[in-house]
C-alpha cells in the first residue's frame, strides 16, 4: 500500500471518528428531544432507540480504530502475522453486534402505528446486509490465514535453502 494511500485512508478514519463523537455528543441529545416530543407511541420507545444508537456508533468506532492498526500493520510490513488476527476478529464481532443492534431497532420499532410497516420491513433488510458485511470479513479472515501459513512456509523454505548454501 502506498503511502498515499495510507494517508488518504487515515484522513477519512479520521474524519470518520470526528463526524462519531460528534454524532454521540451532539446528534443523539437532539434525537432524545425530538423523541420526548414526538407521539405517545415513541416515548415508551425513547430510551431503546437512544442506548441502540450509541452502542451503535460505538461499534462504528472500534471498527475504525481496529481498521486504523491494521492500516498501521501494513505500513510497517508485518499485517500477514498472527497479531492482525485479533483486529480482524474484533472487526467482525463488531459487525456483527451491528446486525444485532439494527434488528433491535426493528423489534423496538415495530409495535404500534407510530413506524410504517414497510419501514420496519426495509430496517431488517439492512440487518441482515450488516450481518453480510461481517461474513465478508470472516472470509477475509480465512484469507488472511492462508497467506499468513503461505508466508511462514516460505520463511521455513528460505531457511532450509539458506542451510543448504
Amino acid at each position: 500500500m502506498g503511502k498515499l494511500t495510507v494517508i488518504a485512508l487515515r484522513a477519512v478514519l479520521v474524519v470518520l471518528l470526528a463526524g462519531s463523537v460528534f454524532v454521540q455528543a451532539v446528534m443523539v441529545p437532539l434525537l432524545a428531544i425530538d423523541l420526548k416530543e414526538a407521539g405517545a407511541d415513541l416515548v415508551t420507545q425513547r430510551v431503546p432507540v437512544l442506548v441502540i444508537v450509541v452502542l451503535g456508533v460505538l461499534a462504528f468506532q472500534v471498527v475504525l480504530v481496529c481498521v486504523w492498526r491494521l492500516v498501521t500493520m501494513v505500513r510497517r510490513g508485518t499485517v500477514f502475522s498472527d497479531a492482525a488476527f485479533r483486529y480482524v476478529d474484533v472487526i467482525t464481532g463488531a459487525f456483527a453486534a451491528a446486525a444485532l443492534l439494527v434488528f433491535g431497532i426493528a423489534v423496538v420499532l415495530a409495535p404500534g402505528e407510530a413506524v410504517a410497516p414497510g419501514i420496519v420491513l426495509l430496517v431488517c433488510g439492512v440487518s441482515v446486509a450488516v450481518l453480510g458485511v461481517a461474513l465478508i470479513v470472516l472470509v477475509l479472515r480465512m484469507l488472511l490465514a492462508q497467506a499468513v501459513a503461505r508466508d511462514i512456509e516460505a520463511a521455513q523454505m528460505q531457511a532450509e535453502l539458506a542451510e543448504v548454501i
